[in-house]
């Protein structure tokens, strides 16, 4: 008797010490643990660039208040991110789930019965009779699938918040992008007043040298033309403006038409006030939440294939019953009551077969998930060297559109004085107003781009989720 009431105990110190499948760690020889991988940045070598810790919140760094403001809104409101919240309830949920796997199990029951046996003298209706009982049943996992459950659900967990946290960095990213593009759209309005009005001054400086017999119909034709084809770009850039302010309205979890309306009015988009930070390798593949996703995605596919393992043994558990019975006119009593502690031990035998094919292909599964692991470690390095190079391709590039627009300025103005002169002809100035109308527009475009690649090397930096 004395080893049959240690053997529940026997048991369950066992359950305690074993857990099947393998345990979870980063492969050694994962992309993210290579030395080339946790290098400084080949295109960081630029001197637009400095060595410096990426910081949390990096739209700070343009040192623009009513940026900073639209990015908060958008963290609290943005729809995605609501959704992205869901979903993370919604794995915590689960991770409560399989931990509550490792309770133990009750069942209630209860009847009513009316009975009167066939031949029985008993005057009718005939006995009634009732019962109650209960049942306890407490898993032993004794081969730890609860526990590889309860980890598994918790890395798919941690992966969920991951993908939450990038929604975060692809909203910080959009709001900027987009606040800039509506900026940078008035600023590319104004350059094109700018070189209407110089252009109107010219049209009518030649309808006034027509009259005077100095010129010909044909150069206020072609003073006309050039007017038109500069106001023709207008309306261009205020679909392009409007289109942002729509997109930063969405962005804030408002409808398109309740846009920010102080935006409108937004002269230059944001200019960094120092060097760009950005870190190196080893600090991108910690930061970046799609990486981590990945990690803790790898981290779960381990852990299932444990869960599929302990399948090839039996489930044991331990459990017990007690309750009433007996007719209504004994109810109470000493002898309605009864217990019992057996069977102790339930076995479920599994199907060993279709057990292996589950763990094959948990296996496979595992496999596919470092695949990805390495994978979004290569492709966040290739976007990050990639928008790096474009940078400071783009710096290059405005510094000498600038140069061309005040080159063509300059020229501008000396064909102007030179026609006026008569020292040269009309047609010098036309050519000389289209160059500038070209340099300015080109001028404009490649800030804007400028802009647009800054908030490309944030983005595939990968900060602004943190808290």
């Amino acid at each position: 008797m004395r080893a049959l009431r240690l053997a529940p105990l026997a048991l369950i110190g066992l359950a305690a010490c074993r857990t099947v499948g393998p345990d979870y760690h980063v492969p050694p020889q994962a992309m993210a643990n290579a030395p080339d991988a946790g290098a400084p940045f080949r295109s960081g070598r630029n001197p637009a660039f400095a060595q410096a810790p990426l910081p949390t919140h990096w739209w700070r760094l343009y040192e623009d208040p009513a940026l900073d403001a639209l990015v908060t809104e958008a963290l609290a409101a943005n729809t995605d991110l609501r959704a992205a919240d869901a979903d993370l309830s919604r794995a915590a949920a689960v991770v409560r789930e399989a931990k509550a796997g490792a309770l133990p199990a009750t069942t209630l029951s209860g009847g009513v019965t009316l009975a009167r046996p066939e031949g029985s003298t008993q005057a009718l209706p005939g006995t009634l009779a009732y019962s109650l009982g209960g049942t306890v049943s407490y898993p032993l996992d004794l081969f730890g699938r609860i526990r590889r459950a309860v980890e598994a659900a918790t890395a798919d967990a941690e992966a969920t918040a991951a993908a939450r946290d990038e929604v975060k960095v692809t909203v910080a990213a959009a709001v900027t992008r987009n606040y800039a593009a509506a900026c940078s759209a008035n600023r590319t309005l104004d350059a094109t007043r700018r070189v209407l009005t110089i252009e109107r001054r010219t049209l009518d400086a030649t309808q006034r040298l027509f009259r005077g017999g100095r010129g010909t119909v044909f150069d206020v034709t072609r003073a006309q033309a050039a007017v038109d084809q500069s106001a023709a770009a207008i309306p261009s850039i205020l679909a392009q403006r409007q289109a942002a302010l729509y997109a930063l309205g969405a962005l804030l979890g408002r409808a398109p038409a309740d846009y920010p309306r102080a935006v409108e009015s937004c002269a230059a988009p944001p200019t960094l006030k120092r060097l760009l930070p950005i870190g190196d390798g080893s600090a991108l593949i910690r930061r970046r939440p799609d990486i981590r996703e990945a990690e803790r995605e790898l981290a779960a596919a381990t852990a299932k294939i444990g869960v599929e393992t302990a399948g090839l043994y039996p489930n044991v558990s331990f459990g017990g019953s007690a309750g009433l019975g007996g007719p209504f006119s004994g109810i109470g009593g000493g002898s309605s009551f009864g217990f019992s502690l057996g069977p102790l031990i339930s076995w479920s035998f599994p199907n060993r077969a279709v057990a292996h094919a589950r763990i094959a292909e948990a296996g496979a599964a595992a496999e596919a998930a470092e695949a990805r692991f390495d994978g979004s470690v290569i492709e966040a390095l290739r976007q990050t060297e990639t928008a790096l190079d474009a940078y400071a391709r783009a710096i290059e590039q405005v510094r000498d559109l600038a140069r061309a627009r005040d080159s063509a300025a300059k020229a501008t103005d000396q064909a102007d004085k030179l026609f006026r002169f008569g020292r040269t002809d009309f047609l010098s100035v036309l050519s000389a107003e289209a160059n500038l109308a070209n340099a300015e527009a080109t001028l404009a475009q490649a800030r804007a781009a400028l802009v647009d690649r800054q908030i490309d090397v944030f983005l595939a930096l990968g900060g602004g989720w943190e808290e």
